[in-house]
């Protein structure tokens, strides 16, 4: 079975998709023993710089964008864990659409490149996670061709759910556009504090606009041992710690009945299809 691929989501920025992407693929890997690829695609590297502290690996020299130019992204995956792997982004890889446009005449060649380059490795992995800016970009373009799912992440505040709704809207254009064959998994709200009036208002308005049952349940709430881990690394050491991961665990479990749910959909359409 070849990986399933989600991308985390928003066209807002600071509303913690990297986060979510991040700790998404530690659990998986850690704590569900799955084989895991994270990818980034940000020129940022928030992800990267994350995932390669909390696995006291100190320089890296492989990059996506090598990997793009080379048209292979297997020597661009680098060992973090036993079970997960990242493909490190890069400020180089600010020039992905001057390489696309260069190399290739046609859109639909430009946007499918990632999907293309991941077919021969998707095989070796449970799930892949995949970063991207908060833009309508190449980058998330990309992602979105090459992804079976999006998660899509809303910060508790107007300009977040205005941000979500946006990208449902351009996820309908790629497949109306593009043939984007791509699913919402959920909207995994982030609190900023929890309990609050406008917090609680933005979730309320994203179950009338999303469907109550693709809110999740399990909110991200505001946690300070969150912005710790950007500096010390992601640790399991106290209380704290340990709070902090049983949180992704449980969007991660929500997460994976919502994609068993999928998929159980699609399969009972495409018997039914067949039968006619």
């Amino acid at each position: 079975m070849a990986a399933k691929t989600i991308v985390v989501g928003n066209f807002k920025g600071g509303v913690g998709k990297t986060k979510v992407a991040v700790m998404a693929s530690w659990e998986l890997a850690y704590e569900f023993n799955k084989k895991v690829l994270l990818i980034d695609m940000d020129p940022q590297a928030n992800a990267t710089t994350i995932v390669a502290r909390s696995s006291g690996i100190g320089d890296i020299n492989a990059t996506i964008f090598e990997g793009f130019k080379n048209g292979d992204l297997s020597n661009a995956i680098v060992k973090m864990h036993e079970n997960l792997d990242l493909i490190p982004a890069h400020v180089t890889f600010k020039n992905l659409p001057k390489f696309l446009y260069s190399k290739f005449k046609k859109d639909i060649d430009q946007i499918t490149y990632l999907k293309k380059l991941l077919e021969p490795i998707k095989n070796k992995y449970d799930y892949i996670f995949i970063d991207v800016p908060p833009t309508i970009s190449d980058y998330s373009d990309n992602a979105m061709m090459a992804a079976d799912y999006v998660l899509i992440i809303l910060q508790a505040q107007e300009l977040s759910l205005e941000g979500a709704e946006t990208y449902v809207s351009y996820l309908q254009f790629m497949a109306d556009e593009y043939d984007a064959d791509i699913q919402v998994v959920g909207v995994l709200p982030v609190l900023l504090r929890a309990g609050g009036r406008v917090d609680q208002s933005t979730v309320m308005r994203a179950q009338e606009i999303f469907g109550e049952d693709n809110v999740y349940e399990n909110y991200v709430k505001h946690l300070e041992r969150l912005k710790a881990w950007d500096i010390t690394g992601i640790a399991n050491q106290d209380q704290h710690d340990k709070r902090a991961h049983q949180t992704f665990i449980k969007v991660v479990e929500e997460m994976l009945k919502n994609i068993e749910r999928l998929e159980n959909m699609k399969h009972y359409e495409e018997e039914g299809a067949a039968g006619e």
